[in-house]
């Protein structure tokens, strides 16, 4: 099984989307840093306990050691400081990356890190058979429309429109 470092955003946009239960039936074992955990509103913090209480979700707790490193690495200035949690957790735990963050997605690719966002995440949904290409073309309009970081990448907004097209065709 793979394991994912999460940050912040995916598991917002995952519970905004109403996709968590099926986020978490992926075949991925899905990690993060408390810093992170902690960045999340009240409702987010719940759900994620009943996947942590049933071994689907592990928060880490970085050492002070782990501090120390974060703080000697030279880190881009755009990543905040729960960014660089989660880059140190891949890279420790030999995770890849689940990100939607443009600068922690470069960051992990510079580190030679693997790294995946949104897209991808509907992509295994669908190949794994837990959403059908409908819902997934119905959630990414909704991304789009309640999320401006969908709407004004180029590269990012051709990948999407290749993917409604084709999801809306099945």
């Amino acid at each position: 099984m793979k394991l994912a470092v999460t940050d912040a955003c995916i598991f917002i946009d995952i519970y905004e989307l109403e996709l968590t239960s099926q986020f978490f039936s992926l075949e991925i074992e899905i990690h993060s840093s408390l810093d992170v955990f902690n960045e999340l509103d009240a409702h987010q913090r719940e759900l994620l306990k009943a996947y942590q209480s049933i071994g689907k979700f592990a928060t880490h707790i970085l050492t002070e050691e782990d501090r120390l490193t974060l703080f000697n690495f030279n880190y881009p200035k755009s990543l905040s400081d729960n960014d660089k949690t989660v880059l140190h957790l891949a890279e420790k735990i030999k995770a890849m990356v689940l990100s939607s963050d443009k600068a922690v997605r470069n960051c992990a690719k510079k580190k030679s890190i693997e790294y995946h966002g949104m897209l991808w995440i509907f992509d295994k949904l669908i190949e794994a058979k837990l959403i059908d290409p409908v819902k997934a073309s119905d959630k990414l309009k909704k991304l789009i429309h309640t999320n401006t970081m969908y709407q004004n990448n180029f590269e990012l907004v051709t990948e999407m429109e290749k993917r409604l097209k084709t999801w809306n065709n099945n």
